[in-house]
């Protein structure tokens, strides 16, 4: 008998019984597959087989688990793509006249053309909703304070304030005051929006429908209508609507400073440093005129509140910043824009830019799209392309064949608090005598909870504010005031405010879109009245110009705005008048060739009529100008780069104090004040210098300023605080620097700066990095992208879902780049330009633009975001207006036909 073979490698043999025999050369077949043969599966399967049952089973359940963890990621997958519309091809659709064109780029921007305005405006519509319904859904919930009937209890605070002031109640009025034409297009814009989503279900609109579906919501939207779209305006007025926090500061701080200690913390405007808009001019005969002089009454600041005026207003405070996160507000809103003639321009013909700055949201508040008629008829009138809203038909910013237009927040006082002395239910004191309020019932519906009835309240000077929580319910009720009446049941809050009257606003958006010239670019903006705005305008005749609109009421001398009045003394009401269209300050072609807006003072302190006491302070503004005047002619491309500028104006006031401060302790604290040596005061989002300095900056307002102040007055580090401290430097030993909680030491301006240097260097080293060199300024001012719905939501995979966040960003407050933030909160981005765009009236093919997200409201869209990256990076995309440049950049192409 042959003895086996002992090596380990040794092929078994057909005479040993406990293996299977070798294989043979040449083509084999079963038994190299088969598990009972000698394989590495073969032992795996046998050892499977031979393994306790329960071994097997859990294999089992983690087998079966993973394959329905794949079938519920494919199921996911499948169902959040769901709503992405559809970009190519043909749709039939009823209710079009013609055929329409909608040519989109790669990044989703969509040129439409037809052959009437109607046609366009339904294209509108229903290009919108394909991109954005459920944003347009949630807005007109918002706006009509129903939000709650989505979300459930957590929005009823909010719908409960948005019933009291009754946005939709107004935008229903406004409804019948517009022009015949722009109600055709409201109309037919809502026929389009109707036309998309009939046929189709929640979560074919929308994931967001989806998910919410999966918490048991069970609903269908609406149809659209005219008044969806005008109510979204009121949202905007409200984002825009001026001085009311600072009304409700100043009341704050009056309980425990004196008169001179507040007007020290809101400076006067430094008209001999930083220009206003207008350089010059006067009121004749109610008729502004450039050239004309004037003087103007002021009225003097109001003294200082009792302290039971102080804490009910303290509530109101709270409430009135509780409500528009829902709204993308922000601290920092506010806007650049400016326009160069020919001569100041390299193409020989004016150029424009405007970046608005809002708060920041994921999808943004910007759609781009062109609207075109295909050939300029009675019945076709518009050939217009720039940013639009959701939800709101036309262009709001942008340009047409012959114009273009910018924004920027003008920023007037159009709110004021009146304290009411009521009696009972519903009366309230005027001048000695009662009168009734009005009194209506607002029934809310709650998800998940009964309905809720809000009985809402009116004086002559508006809704009672007080009313909207029970927190109010006692405001005021002890509270001394200057012309003190009986306290009855106590002071309630009103709310007067410009918005909360009918105008025809949306005509102003389409007549803008239609405008041909100057003089129809003003009648245009005579009908802007909320929000009031900056108006930048050029055109190709080469006409540049600024018109200042905007219902702007005329105070009685009892009130100036600044502080609220006792409602009870009729000598503090508005007259009931507007500064007339006509006054406000406008000017064409100025000598200077160019005109900056960025929020600064209009005009200078003789003109008649009370803007606002409460401007941004120029230092955009001044920096704008500055590189205009040094740069002579200016190109597309420049144009867009000043958009970027990240110069820093208060760095360049402190730095020289910062470097002389002595006796820091150590090399190691030395060092990191040395990055500011050779600093250009620039802050790009890599910037260690930029980085060290808002830090220091941020500490500084802390050490100053915490210790004197209330919490809700605390400073946020933008335009005022760069005034404020700007003007105590040159005090070394001012009342602000002591420490007030250091009774036996008084600290001078060194002793505060010194002491931020050494903390900001401490931060920055458990922050980032031991090395100065590492440290940058994007690390610490991120940008995150929110979804204001279901971003909120807590649950970590919905918020990734649709939230965008962690962007690195340079800018800052108060900076060319506006990438604001909150001194208060940390050095996370809170506002910032929501959009850029530069438009070359030469060519409006060199025109360029970027979006701050992208124009998809889907997740799952390729567009949702792809503009962020772009924006971060400083870039713009190509604007194509003419139909060649828009053929040549189109990537899809859906053709919407009548329906049979």
């Amino acid at each position: 008998m042959t003895e086996p073979d002992a090596r380990p490698d040794a092929s078994p043999t057909a005479t040993d019984p406990a293996r299977p025999a070798a294989p043979t050369t040449g083509p084999t077949t079963g038994p190299t597959t088969d598990p009972a043969h000698g394989s590495e599966r073969g032992s795996r399967w046998r050892a499977f087989r031979r393994a306790p049952r329960a071994v097997r089973w859990t294999a089992w359940i983690a087998l079966g688990l993973v394959v329905l963890l794949l079938v519920l990621a494919v199921t996911v997958v499948v169902v959040l793509r769901r709503p992405l519309p559809q970009t190519d091809g043909d749709i039939e659709v009823p209710g079009l006249a013609a055929s329409v064109e909608v040519v989109r780029d790669e990044h989703g921007i969509a040129q439409v053309y037809a052959d009437t305005d109607a046609d366009l405006m339904f294209a509108q519509g229903f290009v919108h909703a394909q991109d954005r319904f459920f944003e347009m859904d949630v807005r007109r919930h918002v706006t009509a304070g129903r939000l709650s009937e989505i979300f459930g209890p957590d929005t009823l605070e909010t719908d409960r304030f948005i019933r009291t002031m009754g946005w939709r109640r107004v935008a229903e009025r406004e409804l019948a005051l517009l022009e015949p034409a722009t109600r055709d297009a409201l109309t037919s814009y809502a026929a389009g929006v109707n036309a998309y989503i009939a046929d189709r279900s929640p979560s074919q609109l929308a994931a967001e429908y989806s998910v919410l579906g999966l918490t048991g919501l069970d609903y269908s939207p609406e149809e659209w209508g005219p008044v969806d779209s005008l109510a979204w305006l009121k949202a905007m007025a409200w984002d825009l609507r001026g001085n009311m926090d600072a009304e409700v500061d100043r009341v704050l701080l009056s309980l425990d400073h004196t008169e001179d200690e507040i007007a020290s913390l809101w400076p006067d405007y430094p008209f001999d440093e930083h220009e206003p808009i207008v350089g010059g001019g006067g009121v004749v005969d109610g008729v502004f005129e450039q050239n004309a002089s004037g003087n103007a009454t002021r009225n003097p600041r109001r003294p200082a509140y009792a302290p039971g005026v102080v804490a009910a207003l303290e509530q109101v405070r709270d409430r009135l910043d509780a409500m528009p996160a829902l709204l993308g507000k922000g601290r920092g809103i506010g806007s650049n824009s400016w326009v160069v003639d020919g001569e100041h321009s390299a193409t020989g013909a004016p150029i424009l830019a405007n970046d608005p700055h809002l708060g920041t949201s994921q999808p943004g508040i910007w759609m781009q799209m062109g609207l075109h008629c295909r050939e300029q008829t009675p019945d076709c009138t518009l050939d217009t392309s720039g940013f639009t809203f959701s939800g709101v038909p036309g262009v709001v910013i942008g340009h047409n064949a012959d114009i273009a237009w910018g924004f920027t927040n003008l920023g007037p006082d159009v709110t004021d608090l009146f304290l009411e002395q009521t009696e009972g239910d519903d009366r309230y004191v005027r001048d000695g005598a009662t009168e009734a309020m009005e009194v209506r019932t607002e029934t809310i519906e709650v998800r998940g909870e009964d309905d809720v009835e809000l009985r809402v309240r009116e004086t002559v000077h508006g809704p009672l504010i007080s009313d909207v929580s029970s927190e109010f319910a006692t405001v005021g009720a002890n509270a001394p005031v200057d012309e003190p009446g009986e306290r009855g049941s106590g002071y309630a809050v009103a709310l007067a405010w410009t918005a909360l009257e009918p105008a025809p606003t949306a005509d102003a958006i389409l007549a803008l879109n239609r405008a041909s010239d100057w003089d129809e670019f003003r009648a245009a903006a005579a009908d802007f009245s909320v929000p009031a705005q900056n108006m930048v305008y050029a055109d190709r005749e080469g006409h540049i110009g600024y018109q200042s609109p905007g219902r702007i009421p005329i105070r009685r001398g009892g009130n100036d705005g600044t502080m609220p009045v006792e409602g009870w003394v009729s000598a503090n009401d508005w007259t009931g008048e507007y500064i007339p269209f006509d006054g406000l300050p406008s000017v064409l072609d100025p000598d200077e060739g160019f005109i900056v807006t960025a929020n600064q003072a209009v005009i200078d302190g003789r003109y008649p009529y009370l803007l606002t006491e409460d401007w941004d302070y120029g230092y955009r503004s001044t920096r704008i100008r500055e590189v205009l005047e040094d740069e002579g002619e200016l190109s597309v491309a420049e144009m867009a780069a000043l958009q970027l500028d990240s110069t820093n104006p208060m760095a360049e006031r402190l730095v020289p104090y910062l470097l002389d401060v002595e006796a820091l302790p150590s090399p190691y604290y030395r060092n990191a004040l040395n990055l500011l040596r050779d600093w250009d005061f620039s802050s790009p989002a890599d910037s260690a210098a930029a980085a060290y300095f808002n830090v220091v900056w941020r500490t500084i307002l802390e050490k100053t300023f915490h210790d004197d102040l209330r919490q809700r007055t605390w400073p946020d580090g933008g335009d005022r605080w760069f005034r404020v401290v700007e003007r105590m430097l040159s005090e070394p030993a001012g009342p602000w620097w002591d420490d007030a909680r250091t009774d036996d030491v008084v600290e001078t301006r060194d002793d505060v700066l010194r002491a931020s240097l050494i903390d900001a260097r401490d931060e920055m080293t458990r922050r980032q990095s031991r090395d100065p060199r590492l440290w940058t300024w994007g690390r610490l001012h991120r940008m995150d992208l929110r979804s204001s719905t279901l971003g909120e939501s807590g649950i970590a995979p919905v918020e990734r879902l649709f939230n965008r966040t962690g962007w690195e960003v340079g800018g800052g407050s108060s900076i060319v780049d506006a990438t604001s933030w909150n001194a208060v909160e940390g050095f996370g981005v809170t506002a910032a330009p929501s959009m850029r765009m530069v438009v070359s009236l030469g060519d409006w093919d060199e025109s360029r633009w970027i979006n701050l997200t992208g124009v998809s409201g889907h997740p799952m869209s390729g567009n949702y975001s792809d503009q962020t990256e772009l924006y971060v990076d400083g870039e713009t995309l190509p604007w194509a207006w003419s139909r060649d440049a828009v053929e040549a950049a189109g990537e899809d192409r859906l053709v919407l036909t009548p329906a049979p």
